[in-house]
């Protein structure tokens, strides 16, 4: 995969450009079923994550595998997890979703939780999968807060240091500070409030259940209103940080890009609610092992297109066209780029 940055051939339907209605069209619309088996992993600190199985699963046992982790506060039941997975079931893959400390069916057991930067448990969990599966290719892919993580983590291990044939990241926030910043501006502000809300009241249920080594009470969490007072008094001191902006600079993967050399591809969109406008403008040109498709619309992880006269996810096809293309060659389908199952 050579170097590049790129447009993407999203085309979003007449009157559905605005960079608001493609990010919460996918919300709006009818939810994939998808059944899944839940498994719950120890990690070695104590703790554990649970990852959704996608099922039925594929007979062969070196059936490739397409792990997926998610974005923040989001899960198996988000919209694009739904689509993704069952795009990988359709093709043959073996899909699985991580879900990071606290964001399965079950509360975790330390005061940590997860965030932006943290590698570790995916890191974990690539290596038992690929213990689990020692003859399946293996890809994964992130979204928004997963795949800034997923990035961090290819670059920090390098081409040899992790059993993939290479990565997915979609609308990763790469520079985390900046962000911050435009999720509290205008209309961004709503995002902002709707996932404070549940980070909240995630912390709160905890500080109740464990003590939590936070300088803050209940009240004063409730009183947070922004990602930057949240992560200062919440997410820093929970995860070893000296501050929001230490875990900002010390988690942002833009910064890295330049060092990855596994194969990447990164989706993103120019007009994403949750970013800056020209993001990659303030970042290192990526490594000869990046490929950059920016679309001019799409919003956060939106990218809903009209095809066949249907709302459906071009976000799903270019993930599917990418696993084709790293697929084993008997696991290869016929089924061309352009076309889609919705």
């Amino acid at each position: 995969m050579a170097s590049t940055i790129v447009s993407a051939d999203f085309r979003p339907p007449s009157g559905l450009h605005n960079a608001h209605f493609q990010t919460m069209l996918p919300r709006v619309l009818p939810l994939r079923p998808v059944a899944r088996d839940t498994e719950i992993v120890n990690l070695p600190d104590g703790d554990f994550v649970e990852l959704a199985w996608i099922r039925p699963a594929p007979q062969h046992h070196d059936a490739p595998i397409f792990l997926l982790f998610h974005g923040l506060e989001g899960s198996f039941d988000s919209p694009y997890a739904r689509e993704l997975l069952h795009a990988a079931g359709r093709m043959g893959w073996r899909g699985v979703l991580m879900h990071f400390r606290g964001c399965g069916q079950t509360p975790n057991r330390l005061p940590r939780a997860y965030h932006s930067g943290d590698t570790a448990d995916a890191y974990w969990i690539m290596g038992q999968l690929a213990q689990r599966y020692p003859h399946a290719l293996m890809a994964a892919a992130g979204v928004s807060l997963g795949a800034n993580m997923l990035l961090k983590l290819v670059a920090e291990q390098g081409g040899d240091g992790l059993p993939l044939e290479g990565a997915i990241a979609i609308n990763a926030p790469l520079d985390l500070a900046a962000s911050a910043d435009t999720l509290n501006q205008g209309v961004s502000r709503l995002y902002q409030h709707y996932l404070l809300r549940q980070l909240k009241r995630k912390v709160l249920a905890r500080m109740e259940a464990m003590p939590l080594p936070l300088k803050i009470n209940a009240q004063q969490v409730r009183q947070l209103n922004s990602f930057w007072a949240y992560d200062n008094d919440v997410t820093a001191p929970l995860h070893g940080f000296h501050s929001a902006s230490d875990y900002y600079r010390r988690a942002s993967a833009g910064p890295l890009l330049g060092e990855i050399e596994l194969p990447t591809l990164i989706l993103h969109a120019d007009d994403d609610p949750f970013m800056p406008a020209n993001l990659f403008s303030r970042l290192p040109p990526p490594s000869p092992s990046v490929r950059v498709e920016i679309a001019r619309h799409g919003g956060h992880v939106g990218y809903v297109e009209r095809r066949d006269g249907r709302l459906c996810s071009w976000l799903t096809r270019r993930v599917e066209a990418q696993l084709q293309q790293w697929a084993p060659r008997r696991q290869r389908l016929t089924v061309p780029y352009p076309q889609h199952d919705r």
